[in-house]
């Protein structure tokens, strides 16, 4: 994400996030803006691991509305939802509650796979799996979805990675025993190894954060 030839300080940041938490979508929006704020001062290099929010969720899929009015009660539901609007319109998005909820395994085999084709992409992948549940409605463990989603960004190989529910579970467990094991909640992003950011911080905590970690 930036020259790599010039003499710019490379910032790393590693973040924990399932695709199915909406304060996830928050906070790629805001790292981003806080990237593009400070891409003339370092290089930046993001790498996203998997989180599971609810690892039982059913893999055939339930509707969002049942799924939260069920576990957290209509009211809070409400309330919720309410309140994930108006961050979604400070943004510029509109929050989609149409659609399916359920297991995201799939979405973290592929992010995870998606990273040995470079971190650029892998962090395009995630923005484009972002988009599809939380805004376009689609549900995440379709796999029609998720392949619409890796031919938009050029994931290669996803079709064949999917076809097999085995395959890169293993490199999914790993990386949530090395990332994500030591953490309650997401997103969460640990920058140049030193400074931890939990929830939707606006841009200007990123951009504090980038400066003491290049120091």
């Amino acid at each position: 994400m930036g020259d790599s030839t010039d003499s710019k300080k490379l910032i790393q940041i590693d973040v924990s996030s399932d695709i199915v938490c909406p304060w996830c979508f928050v906070g790629k929006a805001y790292l981003d803006r806080a990237i593009s704020n400070s891409k003339d001062k370092f290089d930046f290099e993001v790498r996203w691991h998997p989180f599971f929010l609810n690892s039982s969720a059913p893999k055939e899929g339930i509707k969002k509305s049942d799924y939260f009015s069920s576990k957290f009660g209509a009211s809070q539901f409400e309330k919720m939802q309410s309140r994930m609007s108006e961050k979604f319109k400070g943004i510029g998005y509109n929050y989609d509650t149409s659609g399916l909820t359920g297991n995201s395994m799939d979405c973290h085999r592929l992010i995870t796979y998606a990273k040995n084709q470079g971190y650029e992409k892998q962090h395009a992948l995630v923005g484009e799996l972002f988009m599809n549940y939380h805004v376009e409605g689609k549900y995440i463990g379709d796999k029609q979805v998720l392949l619409e989603a890796s031919r938009k960004i050029g994931i290669e190989g996803a079709e064949e990675l999917l076809d097999d529910p085995s395959k890169g579970v293993k490199e999914v467990n790993e990386e949530l025993e090395k990332y994500s094991s030591r953490i309650s909640g997401v997103p969460h992003f640990l920058i140049n190894a030193k400074y931890q950011i939990s929830g939707g911080q606006p841009p200007e905590i990123f951009q504090r954060a980038f400066e003491a970690a290049a120091n």
